[in-house]
């Protein structure tokens, strides 16, 4: 299947009452009706990298959405092999146009947009971080290639032999990529199977700006040090000491 058959064919799982998406050199752009409310879908195809006008692309279109529909919800589609990896790119400071884009979408949330994310094809490295994980809450297709880095790539960097990896992938969802660990890290929300339409509007009606995915991560066995981390250094900077780490873990635990 073609890259825009692909993303055409969830599009119209996911909004069967129609929608007027538009496809421009893989990033995709426009609206679409969900119970009978419209939303603004913003995202990339064909497992594009994410470079310099992308990513400028990406926040011009949220912030157009926060300028001319204020409250309007938002929908970011991912398929994305990462940052692109280009000299050009890197001299421009590509992290500095992916750390904008992140910065737009945490604007967006602070004025009132809801913000949902779906892997609905790949998501790799930054691309996915300052996209995806920046949204109130990720979900997945089945499907779905999710890694922030490729075992071969992370043995290179943390010189940790690449069979070390391997087996500690086995057992720590923290090196083993696939939607099914990330739900077990707190990073996706859910997997999304069935009726796309039906779950999607589930979610945006219960979008919640507050990021709750360390102790998701936690309750799910997924990752045990985030959440304890957290509310030691919350307790740690607060007049009453430790007694308060118990109140700000229940803060950020799920309802």
């Amino acid at each position: 299947m073609s890259a825009t058959a692909a993303w055409q064919a969830v599009a119209a799982r996911l909004f069967p009452q129609g929608h007027q998406i538009v496809e421009n050199d893989h990033f995709l752009c426009g609206t679409a009706s969900v119970d009978a409310a419209t939303v603004a879908v913003i995202g990339t195809t064909g497992h594009t990298p994410i470079g310099v006008e992308i990513a400028l692309a990406q926040a011009q279109a949220v912030l157009d959405t926060v300028r001319s529909h204020p409250g309007r919800a938002i929908l970011i589609l991912v398929d994305t092999q990462g940052q692109r990896l280009r000299h050009r790119d890197e001299m421009l400071g590509i992290n500095s146009y992916m750390a904008h884009l992140g910065k737009c979408i945490e604007f967006a949330r602070l004025q009132g947009h809801r913000i949902i994310a779906l892997v609905y094809d790949q998501a790799l490295s930054g691309g996915f971080i300052t996209s995806g994980l920046m949204a109130d809450a990720c979900y997945a297709l089945p499907q779905a290639t999710i890694r922030v880095m490729g075992l071969p790539a992370m043995a290179r960097i943390t010189k940790v032999p690449e069979e070390r990896l391997i087996e500690l992938a086995g057992h720590s969802p923290v090196f083993a990529p696939g939607p099914e660990n990330y739900l077990k890290m707190g990073g996706i929300e859910a997997i999304w199977e069935g009726d796309l339409a039906v779950q999607l509007a589930q979610a945006l009606a219960q979008a919640d700006p507050l990021d709750r995915r360390s102790a998701t991560g936690h309750l799910r066995g997924g990752r045990l040090l985030a959440q304890p981390v957290i509310d030691a250094v919350l307790a740690a900077g607060r007049p009453d000491g430790a007694g308060n780490a118990d109140a700000a873990h229940d803060a950020a635990a799920p309802a």
